[in-house]
């Protein structure tokens, strides 16, 4: 990771989505994808490839943790490989940083296949989107991926609250929200103390137990992403500027939300201005373990 120059970047975007594969491969069904879209009202390159999501990412000066989501169990849609995304991040180190995702229900060869994720590709954290993956965080299922996460000090990253991938689908395309309640994963730092947590998203309809949870559990970070600054809950806002200043992160969500948006948003945010540079950048810089990460 000293391939990144932290103090020449302007932001780092701890949640990017690698939505499709060099052979065209789709991350998701192709009907929740198109919801998806519907819902952020999506008008620019909904499936950016790998290269050009760090064309975009360098032109900015910004570092990008970047991921798939693998939810074949409940989906049936093969994931984008993590290895490919693993080795864009190798040949593009001063833009990408990779994240992995492994479906729980794979089992005893999912937590072989994360070992050698961080060992043999470099991967820095885990995505789990527990609605589409169709599990709760705290389900002994995960627990054996969580041990991997803690021992390799990777960063296990969980989607919270809504989502907007099968939202108007007739049954939601079959996900169900109740998952993604963060009061599940302050079960998962408490049984796993020292596993580095982010908790994604502003967590509605739940923003006051992801709040609770991670002023209460030293390992959780909450991330921004997913919604435009100007619609964040007044009670976020709150201890983003407070309690919680060392442990907010900016991410976009992108390609549903561009950094472009939420950075012209943020600016209008009543933030202090010590605090801005920490959300932007220096949180993350220190959760990461990036060198000379100032602000």
């Amino acid at each position: 990771m000293n391939d990144i120059d932290v103090a020449a970047l302007t932001a780092i975007d701890v949640h990017t989505h690698c939505e499709v594969s060099a052979d065209g491969r789709e991350s998701l069904p192709g009907e929740l994808h198109a919801a998806s879209g519907a819902y952020f009202k999506v008008t620019g390159d909904r499936k950016p490839t790998l290269a050009q999501t760090v064309a975009y990412y360098r032109e900015r000066r910004m570092a990008a943790v970047i991921f798939t989501v693998d939810a074949e169990h409940a989906t049936g849609t093969a994931p984008v490989p993590n290895e490919e995304v693993a080795e864009a991040a190798a040949a593009n180190p001063d833009v990408l940083i990779p994240f992995a995702s492994v479906d729980p229900f794979r089992g005893r060869a999912g937590i072989r296949q994360a070992r050698r994720l961080v060992e043999e590709y470099g991967v820095r954290g885990f995505k789990f989107h527990p609605s589409i993956q169709g599990f709760y965080p705290n389900d002994r299922l995960a627990y054996g991926l969580y041990e991997v996460i803690e021992e390799t000090g990777c960063i296990a990253l969980f989607h919270t609250g809504q989502t907007g991938i099968g939202a108007g689908v007739p049954g939601g395309g079959g996900i169900r929200l109740k998952y993604s309640n963060p009061l599940h994963v302050d079960d998962v730092a408490a049984d796993f103390p020292h596993l580095k947590i982010i908790l994604a998203h502003p967590s509605f309809p739940w923003q006051d137990e992801a709040l609770a949870v991670a002023t209460h559990k030293p390992g959780v970070h909450i991330d921004l992403s997913g919604w435009s600054p100007k619609y964040f809950p007044p009670q976020l806002v709150r201890y983003a500027n407070s309690l919680l200043q060392d442990k907010v992160l900016f991410g976009s969500d992108y390609p549903v939300l561009t950094p472009d948006r939420w950075l012209a948003d943020f600016a209008d945010l009543p933030i202090k201005d010590e605090v801005r540079p920490k959300i932007l950048k220096a949180n993350a810089a220190r959760l990461l373990g990036l060198t000379a990460a100032g602000s």
